[in-house]
């Protein structure tokens, strides 16, 4: 049988650097001693006060039809973290609730480009960066960044043409963990408005950056920006699968179209415990925020001086990237090699871009002891590279 070529388009860029956490984490959930340090899902509870109006709710039987975009109380109550975070003020047209950031993306790919459009995205970026942007039929166009994975703005600007539709990018950046400053967004801005493009923000882990608030553009340039940002890392919540999208009316208007035939609206209960959840949104951001400065520090301590890598501090997130090309084997040998002899899984940088082929990704959201252990497995791996 024959496929068209979509599904190529959507298998994405990087897939064998997920094979080894698959394997690490089909190896955990049968109870083999295996630390598990290549994904971001924290080591904490979702507050209990959300898991008890979703259980509330259920058992209530809110579990009908909900509008497409989302419940009203929901959307206002996201409007106002919005404004909170950047200062923009919305109205619930302004937004659409999804099934997390990733069917933002999905939805914000589908919306603003098509086929024979381009999306310049800063690299390294997200791994599903790829395949969520080609799907629409649009092609993906990564412009590198310079020291320390700041933007190259003058390579940014040159990748532009008469087929580019928009720029897309994280702040904070996954796996970079760089903040974005006001220099960086003017000249983006500058660059937008000249060649009258969009520019898509992920930020999915601003609540995790110093106060919950990164730079924004949204304020500024409100008919331009798509601002994409879930609960899944700020609230411990990936399973809900709570995200959404913050636009223009029009923009809203047309990814409310494709939640309808994709969606058909989110389940009632959840976007109940999503309420709640944003109204303690300061207490459940600065409890993560908190554990992600510790255990950031703690990671960085139990790396130094491990001959062969050198770790890179991000601004904010849960990632830290290390340069292991000092141990004379590539970012993808390193990860196979590390976890076939000492079982800590991590991933492979190469996944994320061209600039972190050197890397790997390694998650510090976990609790100390992990992170302990993890370090002494990776020092007891690199001493024996040196032989």
């Amino acid at each position: 049988m024959r496929f068209p070529p979509l599904v190529e388009r959507v298998s994405g860029d990087g897939a064998d650097a997920w094979v080894t956490h698959y394997h690490a984490a089909a190896a955990r959930a049968r109870g083999e001693d295996v630390l598990l340090l290549s994904i971001g899902d924290p080591d904490l509870g979702t507050i209990p006060a959300v898991i008890d109006r979703a259980i509330e709710q259920l058992r209530a039987g809110d579990i009908h039809y909900t509008p497409a975009a989302g419940r009203p109380a929901l959307l206002e109550a996201i409007a106002r973290l919005h404004h909170t975070r950047c200062g923009q003020s919305v109205s619930p047209e302004n937004i659409v609730f999804v099934a997390g950031a990733q069917n933002a993306l999905f939805v914000a790919s589908m919306c603003l480009a098509g086929s024979g459009d381009e999306v310049i995205t800063l690299d390294p970026m997200y791994t599903t960066y790829p395949a969520t942007i080609e799907v629409s039929g649009a092609r993906m166009v990564r412009a590198p960044t310079g020291a320390g994975f700041r933007p190259d703005l003058q390579a940014l600007e040159s990748r532009v043409n008469s087929s580019t539709r928009a720029i897309l990018w994280a702040s904070p950046g996954n796996p970079s963990g760089i903040i974005l400053n006001e220099r960086e967004l003017e000249a983006i801005g500058r660059i937008a408005q000249q060649h009258d493009l969009w520019l898509i923000v992920d930020e999915v882990y601003a609540g995790l950056a110093p106060g919950g608030r990164v730079p924004s553009l949204a304020a500024t340039l409100p008919e331009r920006v798509v601002t994409i940002s879930s609960l899944s890392k700020s609230h411990a919540m990936p399973g809900m699968r709570s995200g959404w999208l913050v636009g223009p009316r029009q923009f809203a208007a047309h990814a409310q179209s494709l939640a309808m035939c994709m969606l058909f609206g989110l389940p009632g209960f959840i976007q109940e415990a999503v309420i709640t959840a944003l109204s303690v949104a300061d207490d459940a951001e600065r409890r993560i925020r908190e554990l992600c400065e510790t255990r950031r520090a703690y990671l960085l301590a139990g790396l130094e001086g491990i001959a062969g890598i050198r770790a890179v501090p991000p601004d904010a997130g849960m990632f830290m990237l290390a340069d292991v090309s000092d141990t004379g084997l590539s970012a993808h040998e390193f990860m196979l090699r590390l976890y076939e002899q000492e079982r800590v899984s991590v991933m492979d940088g190469a996944a994320f871009g061209h600039q972190t082929r050197r890397f790997v990704r390694i998650c510090f959201a976990t609790d100390e002891s992990t992170i302990d252990s993890a370090c002494a497995r990776i020092r007891r791996f690199c001493a024996r590279l040196r032989g």
